[in-house]
């Protein structure tokens, strides 16, 4: 189930944030969350391209999201002072992209976690 999946995807983003805090780059978040993914067991593909699809033929344009989760939900990391209405773009482009119907916006750079998560539904 796509909540089981996103409950357990906050989850460890949570764990990531309470041990290193706010205050990292974006890559280091990557790298802890996929490093949390494993250890819980949860399936994901990282950096994963996003081609675009234009009359019919598939465009390697360089857009990559930051994690595809079981093939379901769309993760994309943030670590900036707050999010702005491009960000929330991106992440409805990747699920329009990608097929996905859920996707995540994360942002690690707030005091408490759950106030840097959005949560989308196509």
């Amino acid at each position: 189930m796509p909540d089981d999946l996103t409950r357990d995807i906050i989850g460890a983003a949570i764990e990531v944030h309470k041990l290193l805090g706010p205050g990292l780059l974006e890559s280091a978040y990557e790298e802890c969350l996929a490093r949390e993914f494993v250890l819980r067991g949860i399936r994901f593909e990282r950096q994963k391209p996003a081609p675009v699809v234009y009359k019919d033929v598939k465009l390697e344009c360089g857009y990559r999201m930051d994690f595809l989760v079981d093939g379901r939900v769309v993760v994309e990391l943030k670590a900036v002072e707050a999010l702005a209405p491009v960000h929330e773009a991106i992440v409805l482009t990747y699920l329009r992209l990608s097929g996905c119907r859920v996707g995540l916006l994360i942002n690690f750079n707030v005091r408490l976690l759950t106030e840097g998560i959005r949560r989308f539904i196509l």
